[in-house]
This record gives C-alpha cells, sequence and structure tokens, in this order.
C-alpha cells in the first residue's frame, strides 16, 4: 500500500495492518492504529482549507520539523479528522509556536504537561465538538481527532518520542488527545475568547500546557465564596508546578451548576480570579519544608522572609483562566500549568478550499 508521509511517498507491502506495523515501528503513530495517509486522503483532508499545502505554519520543537499545511493534513488525516477540522487544527499550530507558549519545554519536560486546545465561537457547533457531558472524555470525533492530531504533530514533526525528546517522567493520558469547546451557552460570564479581546461571532482556538484535570467536588455550597474555597483548596497543593514557579497560569473549568450558583450570588468572573489568586495559596514555611526554595520564580516575584507568608499560584489574577464547560452535576475540574509557559488565543480562518 502506498501512503504519503513527511511530504515524500513512502512505499509499505501489504494491507492496513501492514501499513501500521510499519509506522508504529517507525515511531510514527501515538501507539493505536492510525488512518493511512494515502495521496487521496491526504488531497481530501486538504479540501478543508484554502491555505496553500506548502505554507509553513511555524516549526515543531525539540525537532523543528516545519508544520506545513500538507504536513498538518498527513497527520489529521493518521488521527482520523473530517477535512471540516482543518481550520481548528492549523489555528491550533498556529497558537502552539508562538514563543510565549513555550512549546519547547512542554514537548519535551519531564513534566505531565500537554497541549489543550480549548475552541470558542461559532466552528463549535458546525463541527459538532463536545462542551456538555464528558467533555474531557471519549464518544466525540471532532474533539478526540482534533486533539489526537496535535499529538501526532508533536511526536512526528517535533521528535516527541517518549525516552527520546519527550522525556515526561508520567505523562497523562491528555497526551492521547486533549480538546474540549467551553460551554458559551451555559456561560453566565463572557465566554474565554471574549475575554481575550475577540469578538463573540468569531471562532477561536486557545491553547494551554496543562496537567491532567484534578475534580473539584462540591455538592453541599450553595455560596460563591463556599464553592470557590472548595476550589481554592483543591488548587493550592504544595506538588504542583505552580507552587514552584508562580508565574504560570492554572485554569478553572466551572460545571454550569457551579458557574451558575457563583454567578446568581452577584459574583463577576473577576471576582472568581481575585479569590481564587488570594486564596489559592501556600504558607512558605511549607513549601521550604519539601524543599521549594532558593532560584525558584515565585521566591523572585515575591521576596519575602516571613515563614508564615502565603504565596500565591500566579503573579496575578489574570492568571488564572475561568471556562465553563461539563454537564450537570455539581463538578468542576482544576488544571495546574508547566509554569514555563502561557496559554494563547488566535482566531480561526474559517476559509473554505
Amino acid at each position: 500500500m502506498s501512503g504519503t508521509f513527511d511530504s515524500e511517498t513512502l512505499s509499505v507491502d501489504g494491507d492496513f495492518e501492514d501499513v501500521n506495523d510499519h509506522l508504529y515501528r517507525q515511531g510514527m503513530t501515538d501507539g493505536l492504529p492510525v488512518i493511512p495517509p494515502t495521496a487521496d486522503r491526504v488531497e481530501r483532508m486538504l479540501s478543508g482549507t484554502a491555505r496553500p499545502a506548502d505554507e509553513s505554519l511555524g516549526t515543531i520543537p525539540p525537532k523543528y520539523g516545519s508544520a506545513t499545511v500538507e504536513k498538518v493534513a498527513i497527520n489529521a488525516v493518521m488521527a482520523g479528522c473530517e477535512p471540516a477540522y482543518m481550520p481548528v487544527l492549523i489555528a491550533a499550530v498556529e497558537a502552539m509556536v508562538e514563543d510565549e507558549f513555550n512549546l519547547y519545554g512542554v514537548n519535551a519536560t519531564t513534566h505531565p504537561v500537554a497541549p489543550l486546545v480549548v475552541v470558542n465561537g461559532p466552528i463549535v457547533e458546525e463541527i459538532n465538538l463536545n462542551y456538555g457531558y464528558n467533555v474531557f472524555g471519549q464518544g466525540w470525533r471532532a474533539n478526540a481527532t482534533i486533539g489526537r492530531a496535535v499529538r501526532l504533530l508533536l511526536v512526528n514533526l517535533g521528535g516527541g518520542e517518549p525516552g527520546e525528546m519527550d522525556r515526561a517522567t508520567h505523562g497523562h493520558p491528555g497526551k492521547y488527545s486533549f480538546c474540549i469547546a467551553e460551554n458559551e451557552g451555559r456561560n453566565p460570564w463572557d465566554p474565554l475568547h471574549v475575554q481575550r479581546g475577540f469578538d463573540a461571532d468569531e471562532s477561536t482556538v486557545t491553547v494551554m500546557g496543562v496537567e491532567a484535570p484534578h475534580e473539584i467536588n462540591d455538592h453541599v455550597n450553595e455560596t460563591a465564596e463556599g464553592i470557590l474555597t472548595t476550589a481554592a483548596d483543591t488548587l493550592a497543593t504544595v506538588g504542583n508546578n505552580n507552587s514552584h514557579h508562580s508565574h504560570g497560569e492554572v485554569c478553572v473549568v466551572f460545571g454550569p451548576e457551579h458557574a451558575g450558583t457563583i454567578a446568581r450570588n452577584g459574583w463577576s468572573r473577576e471576582d472568581v480570579q481575585w479569590f481564587l489568586y488570594d486564596n489559592a495559596r501556600n504558607k512558605l514555611e511549607t513549601l521550604e519544608t519539601v524543599g521549594i526554595t532558593g532560584n525558584y520564580t515565585w521566591h523572585h516575584r515575591f521576596p519575602t522572609e516571613n515563614r508564615e507568608a502565603m504565596i500565591p499560584l500566579t503573579e496575578t489574577p489574570e492568571d488564572v483562566t475561568v471556562i465553563v464547560a461539563g454537564g450537570a452535576g455539581k463538578h468542576s475540574m482544576a488544571l495546574h500549568s508547566f509554569g514555563e509557559t502561557r496559554s494563547v488565543t488566535v482566531a480561526v480562518d474559517e476559509g473554505g478550499a
């Protein structure tokens, strides 16, 4: 069977299983079977965008392979994407290669970080992205394959093979696929892209370098302060990278029920950010006890000799990103970041072929 890979033709004799065995042995997969990226399939995938196939969107570190539109399409085929997903994938790559995202660190660190893709705007409904029940889980082709294509790009263009250039000690399941949409219809505040200066009717992609989601379970409190106190306690753990660095971001994905309760109490998104900034903190004495001292960034940004001082997880309240997603249930999610990364939001170019 013939296929296309890295803009060159790769000839493999045999059937679907033979092609997959070959690609797996070459380190070109995520360990799961892939769709063989034949020339016809890649051409069909390219029909989802008007961008030239040879246009480079940037390079993917640490190997620094050129992310041309064609190579994005190749990996999209392998992941099982539809052509309509190409604009989201292209935007995700454009966001990841921005300097502030620090894709080199995200793709090569020992930390369990993965790029989370968050999609906003009309394209969410157009391509049927999940923003409700099981938003971080299985069941939606768009979420699963877009997130998977991002991972394949980090492997095949960035050289992110486990134990080689990807040095993650443990990793996490989001390194297979990590893509959600925001539940804008249940968000009582401005959605993420509007917070960041885009119009509500624009489609955007945000990438964040974060750990796996950790549950914020609060079935009791019926006040904003009560729910947010639970959220702050969940965020303020000593071992996460934000407690070390204090200059990255954290993200809280509020379930619609929690978000609704907080908003009905008259709390704005800014109020939420300030509360979590002020209350998701660790005592300096505790940080010193586990050796988080010396040259760690928080020490330079928050100089103090008071061992009772409470050290925040982020530099500013604005670094607490607030999103609303998920279905019914009094659950939310806390996502710590790699620390040495900043989230990036870019507009989706929805021009068709």
